[in-house]
């Protein structure tokens, strides 16, 4: 027998006129009710205005309309839990926070059902996840691209997924990863400074602002555009030029907004494509004065973007305290920037 739980209020003065913007409005902060989950309970018929049912989401409310919203107890996932050995970070009753490998895709998708980062948090949280949209399931607030490493937020309960994707939202989610690309993006470069969306900051700090959507010949990637797209803003900052003279360097970008490859998109359009990327960073060839053998045969046989989320950091919604976590560097990358003469510190 499914439980179920009512939820009960009344429309505060000056309501906004449709249904679900008021409840979500007035709705007390600890039922944890995202506007889009109380848009779905209305269309279930399991909202009732004054008595009766309603399942319009645009109905209009009032002031001192009585609210009663039926919850269920949250169901079993679809997906399937799977025991996936995972790196966490950190974790507690409403949120956990794991290092990604790369290789790993974050969600179920029809072209890897398996083997996700989902799949085997449903393994490990078992019981412990208390329903986020309904469902026991993990709530995903952001993503990291399949080959792409480092630090991940993931929520358990919806209140966590709620006050999590708010602050996705609202861009107050600090994100910085470490990256090795090709050539030293620096102030004293003059072509740099002619690249439309570019400019520097104080401290040598590169920012690439533009619009961010879909190629328009080739569905899979993400192209830069300055008429039509959604606003990015990455910063770059050097971190260490490899090379005599630099021809690679590690570099920390750092996200104002937090759009689909960004971060390779844009060190692309500024002529400086991380090393490894098959999609946007393209092969090159290091001179052989600047890099060792040895260098450019760990250049040329990295197989994947070289791009790790090192440290996240954010407001924890429900203990209400500021946490920062820092991601260590993957293997790969700590063999690659010894290759090339770095230290790694």
């Amino acid at each position: 027998m499914m439980l179920s739980k009512i939820v009960s209020f009344d429309i505060q003065n000056a309501p906004p006129p449709r249904l679900d913007k008021a409840i979500a409005r007035d709705v007390p902060q600890d039922a944890s009710l995202s506007r889009s989950r109380l848009a779905k309970l209305i269309t279930q018929g399991a909202v009732a205005l004054n008595g009766h049912v309603v399942t319009d989401p645009r109905h209009r409310a009032s002031e001192g309309d009585a609210i009663e919203v039926t919850i269920e107890e949250a169901v079993e996932s679809h997906m399937t839990g799977e025991d996936i050995p995972l790196d966490i970070l950190y974790e507690d009753d409403d949120l956990i926070v794991v290092n990604k490998p790369a290789g790993m895709v974050v969600h179920p998708a029809p072209g890897t059902p398996s083997g996700t980062l989902v799949n085997a948090l449903l393994h490990h949280c078992g019981e412990t996840l208390s329903g986020v949209g309904g469902a026991k399931r993990p709530g995903i607030v952001h993503r990291i691209d399949k080959d792409t490493s480092g630090a991940l937020v993931v929520a358990k309960s919806d209140a966590a997924h709620n006050g999590l994707a708010a602050q996705f939202a609202k861009h107050t989610v600090g994100r910085r990863y470490l990256a090795l690309c090709y050539g030293v993006p620096d102030a004293t470069d003059p072509r740099l400074r002619g690249i439309r969306g570019t400019s520097f900051e104080a401290g040598n700090i590169l920012r690439v602002q533009t619009h961010l959507a879909r190629h328009r010949t080739d569905r899979q990637k993400q192209a830069v555009f300055f008429d039509t797209g959604r606003h990015a803003v990455t910063r770059v900052r050097i971190v260490d030029p490899l090379g005599h003279p630099a021809a690679v360097s590690v570099i920390e970008c750092w996200l104002e907004t937090g759009r689909t490859h960004q971060i390779r998109v844009h060190m692309a359009h500024c002529g400086h494509g991380l090393i490894g990327d098959p999609v946007y960073g393209g092969k090159r060839k290091l001179s052989a004065t600047a890099v060792t053998e040895a260098g450019q045969t760990a250049v040329a046989g990295f197989s994947r973007q070289a791009l790790h989320a090192a440290t996240l950091s954010f407001w924890h919604p429900v203990q209400e305290r500021d946490m920062e976590f820092a991601a260590p560097l993957p293997g790969d990358m700590r063999d690659l920037i010894s290759a090339l003469g770095g230290t790694n510190s």
